[in-house]
């Protein structure tokens, strides 16, 4: 039953531990005592659950007061991921938005960027930001993962495929003079194999902040579709996704883009 303490919002766990502390409860209590201390019928029946618990177990009130406590000190610890949507708002349910949120991260890095996409369109809008952020922090190392779609019924081989959308990216959809670098899956342009894609679409900034949503990289996923997104700031997280996408890399798994 003490694991329904970690489901009460931290004011009534807050109140019901300073309680324990000074003597206003002690264990064993009343589902009554427990509701004057609370003001209100809110939690108190999971809170007298657990108490009637920790009184099975031994545990005096103080140190069960002790144990409250330290629920919200490693609640305070823990990443809160931040909701994030595109499309129509909902009144009285906050959120962040998609192009906001890309923009704040791409816009922001100091160290690294990786960010990847199953498509975009408008390249010099999309990439307009991030390629001015280049400018402005030459340090920063930007990597893009980006899909080529071959297209139903393109007989291009592979390498035509390639070259076509590198010839598009660095000659039209990329804005700046600073180039970051870019890596495909290959499988996406296997004519005769089952093959495969790559469908990530997520930013990694600093390897702080991670934000994986359903939105591509368009003015229709950031703009005006119902898209939905994490945004999280942890650091141990970042680094599970860039190891990830390095790995990728390092096995073969994704391929650079020819600097055309």
């Amino acid at each position: 039953m003490t694991a329904s303490l970690f489901e009460l919002p931290s004011h009534a766990r807050s109140r019901v531990a300073g309680a324990l502390e000074s003597g206003l409860l002690t264990i064993p209590c009343s589902l009554v005592s427990l509701r004057s201390v609370l003001g209100s019928a809110e939690g108190g029946e999971k809170i007298a659950e657990a108490l009637a618990e920790f009184e099975r177990l031994g545990v005096s009130s103080r140190a069960a007061a002790a144990w409250m406590r330290s629920i919200d000190a490693a609640a305070a610890r823990m990443p809160r991921p931040d909701l994030v949507w595109s499309g129509p708002s909902v009144p009285g349910i906050p959120a962040r938005d998609t192009r906001r949120v890309y923009e704040e991260l791409l816009g922001s890095a100091q160290r690294t960027i990786w960010a990847t996409s199953f498509a975009y369109f408008d390249g010099p809008r999309v990439f307009e930001i991030l390629a001015r952020r280049m400018e402005s922090i030459p340090a920063l190392q930007v990597t893009l993962l980006l899909n080529i779609q071959c297209r139903k019924g393109d007989t291009s081989t592979a390498d035509a495929l390639v070259g076509r959308f590198a010839d598009q990216f660095w000659g039209t959809d990329w804005p700046g003079s600073s180039r970051p670098e870019v890596f495909f899956d290959p499988r996406s342009l296997e004519l005769d194999a089952p093959g495969g894609v790559l469908h990530a679409k997520a930013v990694v900034a600093d390897d702080e902040a991670v934000f994986v949503t359903s939105a591509n990289l368009t003015e229709a996923a950031l703009d005006r579709n119902i898209e939905i997104g994490l945004l999280v700031r942890d650091h141990a997280l970042a680094l599970s996704v860039t190891s990830h996408f390095r790995g990728l890399i390092e096995r073969g798994r994704l391929s650079p883009l020819p600097m055309a």
